[in-house]
């Protein structure tokens, strides 16, 4: 069966004071085969729909797929309930490439947004998908900025994103996205990433340069996943799911808090970031942490942030979900 979803805005999702920093209060693992006995993982991108209870993992595999669980809400108390699989489909007027790596999701009228990872072929290009909510068709697929566009020198790395894709909804303003490289693009400086906006109407999505986002410069650090918060308030920001690895099985992990650039925005600054925390160190296991989204509110009114982990299909990682809640003072300001 397949349950309608409407994208909402996330509540402010912030420690206060930022120092306070954030904590694991549940945990989970998926299981690696489905009730069909088929391979289940690489789960990239998260979506979770708090009033029904429902979560869909964006899957990495080849053809894409989206699998939905409920019982989100019990993480850790009871085993979650698998829903529905929707795969992911070419149509007669938009075909899908052969492997389309999906990394980023936003479920937004009708509609599935994939942000594709590309290879640096033709056959293998980045892009941003649209597909239909109930049927899994592809209906457009959207080609990425000329900087973004492999050439000699310039464009994306292969495998190097884009592996982040967000809901910008803020009041009176039309809903848009937001997408970021996962590394430098090969003509820009180590230790900052190019921010995309997209602006959608029926047919197209046009893009734009919003920014550009400092990240730790250090070999292996990657972003993997963007969310607006505090979308209504004076001061909107963003939260960046940063990783990091180092062979044979060293992971870091990191949360960055950025201001929201706007229109105005110069599209070549470097957005430091306000504030970072360590994950790792809330007891969140060490693996290759890639999906980020707002999770269920809390028996004590807090909100939080439904975290899962890509397994890429190996017997030495895990799918793992987590649900980290921000730690905050009483009382605490509504605009921080």
């Amino acid at each position: 069966m397949v349950v309608p979803l409407i994208a909402v805005a996330p509540p402010p999702l912030l420690p206060c004071p930022a120092e306070a920093g954030w904590e694991l209060v549940a945990s989970a693992r998926l299981p690696r085969r489905d009730a069909n006995g088929q391979p289940s993982g690489g789960f990239s991108a998260a979506s979770y729909r708090s009033d029904t209870d429902v979560m869909l993992l964006l899957s990495d595999a080849p053809q894409g797929q989206v699998r939905t669980w409920s019982g989100v809400g019990r993480l850790g108390r009871v085993p979650l309930r698998p829903l529905f699989q929707l795969d992911l489909t070419g149509s007669p007027g938009a075909p899908l490439p052969a492997e389309i790596d999906g990394e980023g999701l936003v479920v937004l009228d009708g509609r599935l947004w994939v942000a594709s990872e590309g290879r640096r072929r033709t056959d293998r290009p980045a892009q941003l998908l649209a597909f239909d909510r109930a049927s899994g068709q592809l209906e457009r697929a959207f080609p990425l900025p000329a900087d973004w566009q492999p050439a000699p020198g310039k464009g994306l790395g292969a495998n190097q994103g884009p592996e982040s894709l967000a809901l910008l909804r803020r009041p009176g303003q039309a809903d848009g996205l937001l997408m970021a490289a996962e590394s430098p693009l090969l003509q820009d400086p180590p230790g900052q990433v190019r921010l995309l906006g997209w602006t959608l109407d029926a047919t197209r999505a046009i893009s734009r340069p919003l920014a550009r986002l400092a990240i730790p410069a250090g070999a292996g650090w990657g972003l993997t996943d963007l969310l607006v918060v505090n979308a209504a308030s004076p001061a909107p920001g963003l939260l960046a799911l940063l990783r990091r690895f180092q062979a044979p099985d060293q992971w870091q992990i990191l949360l960055a808090h950025y201001p929201l650039p706007d229109g105005r925005t110069d599209p070549d600054i470097v957005l430091q970031p306000l504030r970072q925390w360590d994950l790792i160190e809330t007891g969140l296991p060490p693996d290759n942490w890639e999906a980020l989204t707002p999770g269920p509110t809390q028996a004590d009114g807090r909100p939080s942030l439904l975290l899962a982990s890509d397994d890429n299909f190996s017997a030495l990682q895990d799918n793992h979900l987590a649900l980290l809640v921000p730690r905050q003072s009483v009382p605490c300001p509504p605009n921080r």
